[in-house]
């Protein structure tokens, strides 16, 4: 894993609270039961994080509530950073002692368990991590006004955390009715707002409340979606209500996510900025051999040195990147995966077939982005002569 210097995941601890709830179960008193048996997560295996990140009101809470409560047949840890209102699982984790929140695990009688955590999330999976065996997925909420790609930098950033965990995907959900508003508002500052950016990182984005939406915004709405963020599936719900094998094993940080990524960057097409200042998807081809360490200063001037401008001379802003690559002497193809200033090479279990050319397939989500500059520039100093 490459990381710019400086990048570090940090949390506060969190006490555990006293036992409450008498509607849940608290997950002390049934030790015995933890090695149950069957699907249950064995000792060495690593469990998947899904991260699920949604502008404020989305129904990112109400998904999780859904999860918990429904039955599944999926032992699935959920842990919950922010509570809204008239929900009894809520208000039965928002325990506080003293005018403080503190962090409380509970066993709901489906099978799930839940947390309620004051911090990043980042110690509240430490803690979890003791009861592994009991749960085979975990989800995290992010507050509605959180930069997941800053959540997920901690699953690659933390080598510990990493031999328990690893990081599954990125689901944003989406307010059908007030999405776009959200998503073209305008910061004073020319940032990037925080609706924006969590579609861009996304790698499935649940467009959530439809029914509460007139179809000629919602197409609005999913043109807007697909100019932002060209590579996510876009899944269209009411009342937070999925199927949850279209949201979990994702596989979109690990080597298995190349053998899908090929068929959807065929797909992809270069969009129109909703915005002028807004992100977009590009993408290009190139065939021919990459040179790692080519690739790797590449890389590098666009997420650490910010050196990559675009033909108007502004600095480009890569927020996510995804690519196939060939590399001289790799018998199989090689993702390119990245997050802001962190980034990742891993080779495939896809071969290069002996009767095609190799060819290098890359996505990028940003700001300022020029296909053109990225293109040549990596035709010129990334591949071989």
């Amino acid at each position: 894993m490459f990381q710019a210097d400086g990048a570090e995941a940090q949390a506060e601890a969190a006490e555990p609270a006293e036992e409450a709830c008498p509607e849940l179960v608290p997950i002390e008193t049934k030790r015995g039961a933890e090695e149950d048996g069957e699907g249950s997560s064995g000792p060495g295996a690593k469990i998947p994080v899904t991260i699920i990140t949604g502008y404020l009101g989305a129904g990112k809470t109400t998904l999780l509530n859904y999860i918990l409560t429904e039955q599944h047949s999926k032992r699935i840890a959920v842990i919950l950073n922010e509570f809204g209102e008239g929900s009894a699982v809520e208000k039965a984790l928002a325990v506080s002692q003293d005018g403080e929140l503190y962090e409380e695990w509970l066993e709901l009688r489906n099978g799930c368990l839940c947390c309620s955590v004051k911090d990043n999330g980042l110690r509240a999976i430490e803690n979890l991590m003791q009861k592994k065996g009991k749960f085979d997925y975990i989800l995290l909420e992010t507050t509605g006004l959180a930069d997941p790609g800053a959540v997920a930098s901690m699953f690659w950033v933390d080598a510990e955390l990493g031999s328990d965990i690893y990081l599954d995907g990125i689901v944003s959900v989406v307010d059908s009715k007030y999405g776009l508003k959200h998503l073209t508002e305008e910061r004073a500052d020319g940032a990037v707002n925080e609706a924006t950016r969590q579609v861009a990182l996304a790698d499935l984005i649940i467009l959530n409340k439809t029914d509460l939406a007139l179809e000629e915004d919602l197409n609005r709405l999913r043109m807007t979606i697909r100019s932002i963020n060209g590579l996510g599936r876009i899944l269209e719900t009411q009342r937070s209500r999925v199927d949850l094998r279209a949201v979990l094993d994702l596989h979109a940080f690990d080597a298995l996510s190349g053998i899908s990524l090929q068929n959807k960057m065929l797909r992809v097409a270069t969009a129109q900025p909703h915005l002028d200042h807004s992100i977009v998807t590009v993408t290009f081809e190139v065939p021919g051999n990459a040179q790692e360490e080519s690739l790797n200063v590449f890389i590098q001037n666009l997420l650490w040195e910010k050196t990559v401008r675009s033909k108007a001379g502004q600095c480009m802003e890569v927020i996510r990147l995804k690519g196939l690559v060939s590399l001289r002497d790799k018998p199989h193809q090689v993702i390119v995966q990245g997050v802001h200033e962190l980034y990742d090479l891993e080779e495939t279990p896809v071969s290069w077939a002996s009767n095609s050319a190799r060819t290098n397939r890359l996505v990028f989500i940003g700001r300022n982005l020029d296909k053109e500059v990225l293109q040549q520039l990596f035709a010129t100093t990334v591949l071989e002569a």
